[in-house]
Order: C-alpha cells, then structure tokens, then sequence
C-alpha cells in the first residue's frame, strides 16, 4: 500500500487474500502507522460542515452531488469529478499509504554516453540533473520543485529521460512517467524496458493488467495518478501542454499528489503553455531548452500560402494553383502529406476533393469520429497512404520520415500558437529528411501564426548561437527564413 491512494473496495482488491478480517487489518495497519484511513470524502478544515473536498481528486463543493445513499441511509456526498475512477463519497473510505523515504542527494554523475544523447540533449539532461539530484533539505513544505525541459517536436524527449530515471532507481527510488493519452503510454512500454532491463517496470491505463503491481518505474495516464499518494521520487509529465491535462486542475492535482514531499517534477514539452513560458522568462521556472532535433538540423520554418476558407474550396471544388503546385511538388518529391483542417466535418470532403484533383487514389481522412482511425494511422506509417486529411487528432504522436505538412484555415481560431507548432512539427523529423515543408494556408497572417514561426525561428538562432547545429545547415535556416519574408 505504500505511496497508494485507493477506495476501501480498492485496497480490498491490492489486498486480496492477505487477510480474513480485511477490515480489521486495513484498522491495524493504521494503529502500526503503515497507513492512514479518512473519509474519501470530508468537511474541510475550517469550512462549513456541508463544504466538501473529495480527497482523492481535490475538488470542491462545486462538484458534489447528494443522493439517498444505501450504504450509509442518509443524504451522501459523492464526487462527480473523478466518478469515472469509481464512486468517492463520504461514507467511503480512502485508504493512504505511507510516502516514500526521501533519497539521498546524488552526484551528476550518470554516464551521458551510455546513452549516446547529442550535444543539445546532453546539457539539457546535465542540466535536469543537477536539478533533481540537488539536496531538498531543509524541507520546506511549500516548495515547489519543477523543471522544465523544453524541447523542440522531434528533439528526442524519451531519451533525455533516461539518465535522469536511472539516477532515482540508483539511489533506490521509484520514477514515475506520465502522459495524458493512452498510446503514448502503451508506446512508451516496450522502449521503457529495453532501455532499464533489470528494473520492474509497470504500465498503468484503462484496463491495465498491471493495475495492482509496483514497479520501479510507472508509466501511467495521468488519470491513473489518482490512485496513488506521495509514492514517487521523481514525477516526469510528458506533453503536459496536451488535452485532457492542460487546463484540467484534477489532474495537476493529481501529479502533485503523487509525488513524494521531497520530489521534484519534470515537465516536458514542445509547446508549454504561455503561463510556464512567462515563468521562465521571469526567472520563477527552472528549464533547459532543446532547441534542434537529433539529427542537428534548423526546424522546417512554415511558409504562408493566401488561400481561400476551406469552406470555399468544397463549396467551388476547386483549388488555388500555387497551393496544388505545392501539393504536386511534395508528392513528386516522394513526400508524404499531412493536411489538417479545423473541422471534422470537412475532413472527408477535401479527401474527396483531393484524390480527384490530385488524381492520387492514395488519399484518406480519419478524425476522432473515425472508427477506422487506428488502421488508417497503421497504414499511413507503412506509406500506404500518400496523404491524409485530418484534424489536431493527428498533430502529436505520428511521424512520418519523408513529410510535407499543409494546414488549411490556418488563421482560423480553432489553431492557436501551440497547435500549429505541433502540427508544424511532423515536418523535417527524419536525418533523411530534414528539411520538410511547411505551409500555413489561409487569407491572412494571425497573431498565432506568427508567434508559432518566432517560435520556431527561436529555437533555431539559439540552436546556431551554441553551435548544435550542422555547419553545412546554416545556410537553409537563413534562405527558409528569407523565402517566408518574400511570401509575406
């Protein structure tokens, strides 16, 4: 039960076959300190009687309901806010594991090529280190210790993480790995275990086998950390900028509760969000940048196309001729092409529309409405499909080798900065290929698109002014920089 948050049911469950009386051994673990047993739902401290937080998930009265209950006989408040991982109310027991021992501080002494990381990877990573490794004594109960690594799409976040995992479990610690989305999670597994093969790794998401083990290193949705209680030394939150964290405080609740006292958290991602990025330049976050990908080539700058409302284009089935021009180029090219739209409505429409103008029969759509998603993202990645039309469904998570990417309506309100950085990312991640194209399509230049190209052109100068990038490389980053002036 250690470092666990779980329904009495729950604990039952982890527990089973421990004990007869199971009731009167979660009471005893409790009188030998080994755990602490409250109401999973309770009156705070100070508050009216009939103000509730649920403990699990911390959220407020604005998020109690109550109902006759039949366990108990009265009116019983229960969560609404986390009723997906089972019914927390305040007749129902929340059993709390004991947190984890604090580490001893270490040295950043992890062997940075064992993991053959490059050089921009590497100083980020010496950088995290000495961050996670520093002492934390005195403790101070309102300290909060972040990071954050920010690293451009396709720079080898994963990577990064491996020495900063194999500190913790060197010093006897547990690292845990989390994620919003489920397929990430399930992708992360395999590479996870060759990388630490001596090390018990348990992988937690609906329906998870693994659901009751411990590890020393947990890869989880970020839904999953609700399950447990100061049980990590060290927390990652990998695309914590991705839905369904960012903006949801249930689950920053979460991972905060999941960490140990002493812990530090690691927050990657390509995109932080605008309150991270004012923290960092007001000196309030520490971070470490990673401004070039593995392959040490300038990211691909977008280049701004006039076009007409996608709308239009279903509505006179026809397309401007410099962007089938494009379109022709990338697939002569060998090039396989990303086109995002905003709505999912529109999605198999311009598919129809692009296979006939294109006269390319290797043209799919799938959104998040698709049931056939799955197959068609399998097969785009074997190149049996040459383009595919989508929505930000696809802007994480997929990469291409030889890839061109075209946003339609990008000056659209539905695609902010973040949005079109990622999307913007599936271009130029292959050594093979690294300097795909990039076109924002729309009728004019937004406020979003043009702080996702000084995003972009950022990292690229910081990546020219440490040197990290291909000498022979320069030069592409000045004329990608010119060639998106002249198209303005």
């Amino acid at each position: 039960m250690q470092g666990r948050a779980l329904l009495r049911s729950e604990a039952h469950a982890l527990l089973e076959g421990a004990a007869a009386d199971m009731g009167g051994a979660l009471q005893l673990a409790q009188l030998l300190g080994w755990l602490r047993l409250s109401g999973a739902v309770a009156a705070e401290h100070g508050r009216r009687r009939r103000e509730c937080r649920c403990r699990r998930c911390g959220s407020g009265e604005a998020h109690m309901h109550r109902t006759p209950c039949a366990a108990c006989g009265r009116m019983c408040a229960y969560c609404s806010a986390c009723l997906t991982m089972g019914r927390s109310r305040e007749c129902e027991l929340l059993v709390l594991g004991m947190p984890a021992q604090p580490l001893e501080a270490g040295s950043a002494s992890a062997d940075l090529h064992k993991w053959q990381l490059s050089p921009a990877q590497a100083a980020a990573t010496e950088s995290a280190l000495q961050f996670i490794e520093a002492p934390t004594f005195p403790y101070q109960p309102h300290q909060n210790k972040e990071f954050l690594l920010w690293a451009v799409t396709g720079a080898g976040k994963t990577e990064m993480i491996f020495p900063l995992v194999e500190s913790v479990l060197s010093r006897g610690g547990r690292a845990l790995i989390a994620t919003p989305r489920r397929d990430v999670v399930i992708e992360l597994d395999p590479r996870i275990r060759r990388a630490f093969p001596q090390a018990r790794v348990v992988t937690l998401y609906g329906g998870s086998e693994q659901r009751w083990e411990a590890g020393d290193i947990t890869l989880a949705t970020t839904h999953q950390l609700m399950r447990f209680h100061q049980a990590f030394d060290l927390v990652i939150i990998d695309e914590l900028d991705a839905f369904p964290y960012h903006g949801d405080p249930i689950l920053h609740y979460a991972a905060d509760k999941s960490r140990a006292p002493h812990a530090p958290k690691l927050l990657l991602s390509a995109t932080p969000p605008t309150e991270l990025q004012r923290r960092v330049k007001s000196g309030q976050l520490p971070h470490a940048r990673v401004p070039v990908r593995y392959h040490r080539n300038p990211l691909p700058v977008p280049v701004l196309l006039r076009t007409p409302p996608v709308a239009k284009l279903l509505q006179t089935r026809k397309i401007p001729r410099a962007l089938l021009a494009a379109l022709n180029h990338s697939l002569n090219r060998g090039a396989q092409l990303f086109i995002f739209v905003q709505r999912i409505s529109q999605v198999e429409p311009m598919a129809k529309l692009l296979r006939a103008l294109l006269k390319q029969s290797a043209v799919e759509g799938t959104s998040s409405q698709d049931p056939d998603r799955a197959d068609k993202v399998s097969r785009f990645r074997k190149s049996k499909i040459r383009v595919l039309v989508t929505t930000t469904i696809l802007e994480r998570g997929v990469t291409i080798p030889r890839s061109d990417v075209y946003i339609l309506d990008a000056d659209g309100r539905l695609f902010d900065e973040a949005s079109l950085v990622q999307m913007a990312g599936r271009a130029g991640r292959s050594g093979d290929d690294p300097n795909g194209f990039v076109y924002f399509c729309g009728r004019e230049r937004t406020g979003a698109q043009a702080a996702a190209v000084s995003q972009i052109r950022g990292m690229n100068r910081i990546a020219r002014k440490r040197g990290y990038l291909l000498p022979e490389e320069q030069a592409n980053s000045w004329r990608w920089s010119k060639l998106f002036k002249r198209s303005n």
